[in-house]
């Protein structure tokens, strides 16, 4: 349930619009609002202590990124968990991340090959006490790490949205995967990185990334589930 505050209305300036856009983009990734539900801007200005100008900015940029749904005359809504949607998603990841990484092969330094591979080191191969949140975050660390050795930032600028938008699928996911399996691939994929094995590299990313439509679907109706459900069996 949405809360109301008696917090002064802070002043628009750029730094109010990163603080409503970073809360709103967080509540839109976790399916704080109901799958298909017709946001209050008036409710929120007052959750989040902002005025609606700052408000609407925020939500216009979130609407252009896809994390929320514009209809002209009826306002912002929360986007729907769509099986293709999702799908094509997974697919631009895959597109995205294995022409990435044919750059990488010839623009990569070893030395950020080397702190990759440390990263995996220090993460371990288990879970741990972290939850699936801080899992899936390590994972996107990763995989944009490696996006990152192409020198392509209009690359990563897109892996950064595809992987808010898909973040919600991919938490339950992970609360079902093998971390110790998925860092085995990591490792050996960035040791193929390093001898510059382009298709071994583009193989291994291509299987570790594809995610087929009936496998989609299941997360989603584990989704729906979840976001249903009490607050108090949300993901932990």
């Amino acid at each position: 349930m949405m809360q109301t505050t008696t917090n002064a209305i802070e002043p628009v300036n750029d730094s109010v619009v990163e603080r409503v856009y970073g809360e709103l983009k967080a509540m839109a990734i976790a399916y704080e609002f109901k799958p298909g539900e017709r946001l209050n801007e008036g409710e929120l200005a007052r959750r989040l202590s902002a005025s609606r100008t700052p408000l609407r900015e925020a939500l216009n940029r979130l609407s252009s990124e896809g994390l929320l749904r514009f209809s002209p005359g009826k306002g912002y809504f929360c986007r729907n968990l769509d099986v293709i949607e999702v799908f094509s998603l997974y697919e631009l990841r895959k597109a995205l991340e294995t022409a990435s990484v044919r750059l990488a092969i010839r623009r990569a330094k070893d030395d950020d090959i080397d702190a990759l591979i440390a990263f995996l080191d220090s993460t371990g191969p288990e879970p741990g006490n972290r939850s699936v949140i801080e899992l899936v975050h390590l994972d996107e660390t990763f995989h944009e790490r490696l996006l990152a050795m192409s020198g392509n930032v209009e690359m990563m600028r897109v892996l950064k949205n595809v992987n808010a938008r898909i973040r919600f699928v991919r938490w339950i996911d992970m609360s079902g995967a093998d971390r110790k399996k998925t860092q085995i691939e990591h490792g050996a994929l960035t040791k193929k990185l390093k001898r510059r094995d382009e298709e071994a590299c583009v193989g291994m990313l291509e299987a570790h990334i594809d995610r087929r439509l009936d496998q989609i679907a299941a997360a989603l109706k584990e989704g729906y589930a979840r976001i249903y459900m009490p607050a108090a069996d949300a993901l932990s």
